[in-house]
């Protein structure tokens, strides 16, 4: 069996997750001691331990809940009375530190022209796992966009056949126009990705939430589209409105409110 050290090395090496989970504080009779450690995986499976029994199970649950919400987390049992809710009844004090083990997260640059280049660049700049998507193979390889991880020389439509999309995913659509984003956009609607973000006019736009409407598109799926896409910079050259683009990520990802610190 590999070590939980091994495991972690490969995980971080495919760019796959895993919560790491750790005995920080052991007092009186408990089933481990300190820096025991429990490895579990998003299915559940886990190598180590932490102590087996109930308390495991629920550090097995917590580190599940880590994983998706991506936030790490200090628990502290007492193991005295189940009847108050103990997970057990050694007579000890536990506490179990859990850290979410999760890959950058990966921003998909549809669309290679020239705002689709900044994007690309300044994306890995900022430590994000990046590939790039578009349906001209000469605009989307390692010579024309040397920065990406991975390239996807596919219509839009196919993109999701290719790419596992999950809630952490972000898409950035920096297309050619409507049409583009009408022909391919449905399939995009329909996975879990945490942003959808598509380069454009107001009116661009509306042409083609017009357009997927009559392809019987949900209002409810449409709103999941940010539209005109990024913050309000002034932006005009490709490189501001990648700055603009990836500021609005980062204030979603991170929860922020995208207003001046002066004064706060």
């Amino acid at each position: 069996m590999k070590s939980i050290y091994q495991s972690l090395a490969e995980i971080e090496k495919n760019n796959e997750s895993a919560a790491l989970c750790v005995v920080t504080s052991s007092e009186g009779s408990t089933p481990r001691h300190v820096s025991s450690k429990m490895l579990v995986f998003p299915d559940g499976h886990f190598i180590g331990t932490v102590g087996g029994g109930e308390v495991e199970q629920r550090v097995i649950n917590e580190a599940k809940m880590a994983l998706d919400d991506g936030r790490p987390r200090l628990l502290h049992y007492n193991m005295v009375d189940p009847s108050r809710g103990d997970p057990g009844t050694c007579g000890g004090q536990v506490e179990v530190f859990v850290e979410p083990i999760l890959p950058a997260p990966l921003i998909v640059v549809i669309g290679a022209g020239h705002v689709g280049k900044a994007v690309v660049h300044l994306a890995k700049w900022l430590g994000f796992r990046v590939a790039a998507s578009d349906d001209r193979a000469e605009f989307c390889n390692a010579d024309s966009l040397p920065e990406a991880d991975a390239y996807y020389p596919v219509t839009m439509d196919e993109l999701p056949k290719h790419i596992k999309i999950d809630k952490r995913t972000v898409l950035i659509l920096t297309t050619r126009g409507s049409a583009t984003d009408a022909a391919g956009l449905s399939p995009l609607l329909d996975s879990p990705a945490g942003y959808i973000g598509v380069i454009g006019s107001k009116r661009r736009w509306a042409t083609t939430v017009k357009a997927l409407k009559e392809q019987g598109v949900s209002e409810e799926k449409i709103a999941k589209v940010h539209s005109p896409i990024g913050l309000e910079l002034n932006a005009e050259t490709p490189e501001e409105i990648a700055v603009s683009i990836l500021a609005e990520v980062m204030m979603i990802k991170e929860r922020g409110t995208g207003k001046s610190m002066k004064g706060q």
